[in-house]
């Protein structure tokens, strides 16, 4: 009897930190889910850009015979840059997508529910100023570079299936075209890369625009952009540099140079370079973009707080 008694309040208490997890992690969630419904293009728009350069592959599948004829008596390099040029472009094309997709959404992240009052709605539901902001943070930093990766993959999977069945056609050999071009690696590389070089390392710009977005009435990219260019031109007037330019630059793009001031690429591209998130997560450029997010981040939650319809 008393071994069931004490097990008994150890059972409630375990209930009830469970029913703490789930109070805390659904708003959370059921916020993500809403910014997808409300923002169906972000995930249309990747698909439609990939669809649209599937159309133009087929039409270039004509010439392929002949191009893998051609780079036969290539070595693995030139082979791989033969073949493997429409495969690079479309993992450009998607990292592109990722870019501007988490750009434009960012611009409306807070406007948008100012300007169409439903800011008001939201508000009276019990979800937190913080949960709603890091929702919306979770967009351009997970969720799009998920998408247009999944995106990316598909695409090139269904290029190399078309592919394989042109060449098997014209009497080739499809063994070293599929170990040439690596896809298993290409997938990896292009993953990794999206997730560091286009979601990790812009978050600071991110997070800037949300904020921006919170407190501007209208005109989101004027006033997020009249900062960075009254700086830069005051930065050249002054030092006859554009270092903070550059640097904006860089981090929106994912600039491999700029953040590669040593060592190995810490943001590489091409298929044939060896990853190293470890060098990556031991700059300081890394973690004083992490630093600025946070505080761009909880500004925005401060901001939104206070701030009511347009």
């Amino acid at each position: 009897m008393n071994t069931q008694a004490n097990a008994m309040p150890e059972s409630l208490g375990s209930a009830r930190a469970a029913g703490e997890v789930v109070r805390t992690t659904q708003p959370f969630y059921w916020s993500v889910r809403r910014e997808l419904w409300e923002n169906r293009w972000i995930y249309v728009a990747p698909l439609g850009v990939a669809a649209v350069f599937l159309v133009g592959f087929v039409i270039t599948m004509s010439h392929l015979p002949q191009q893998v004829r051609a780079a036969s008596a290539l070595d693995s390099m030139q082979y791989r840059d033969a073949i493997g040029r429409l495969y690079d472009l479309s993992g450009a094309v998607m990292m592109l997508m990722a870019i501007l997709v988490s750009v434009f959404y960012c611009m409306d992240a807070l406007h948008g529910e100012r300007r169409d009052r439903s800011i008001l709605f939201w508000k009276s539901m019990p979800v937190s100023d913080v949960t709603t902001v890091l929702a919306k943070a979770t967009i351009p930093i997970i969720v799009v570079p998920i998408i247009a990766t999944a995106v990316g993959i598909c695409l090139q999977a269904v290029m190399l299936l078309l592919s394989s069945a042109v060449l098997l056609g014209s009497g080739l050999s499809v063994a070293r075209f599929w170990s040439e071009l690596s896809p298993l690696q290409m997938w990896g590389l292009l993953l990794y890369h999206i997730m560091t070089a286009h979601a990790l390392w812009p978050a600071p710009v991110y997070a800037w625009l949300i904020l921006v977005s919170g407190w501007a009435r209208r005109a989101v990219l004027l006033w997020a952009a009249l900062p960075v260019v009254a700086i830069s031109v005051f930065e050249l007037l002054l030092f006859r540099s554009s270092s903070f330019a550059s640097l904006i630059g860089a981090r929106l793009i994912g600039s491999a140079n700029a953040a590669a001031t040593s060592g190995p690429n810490l943001l590489p591209t091409s298929p044939m370079t060896h990853i190293t998130p470890m060098h990556l997560l031991l700059t300081a450029g890394f973690w004083g973009g992490v630093l600025v997010t946070v505080m761009f981040l909880a500004a925005a939650v401060r901001l939104r707080k206070y701030r009511g319809p347009v």
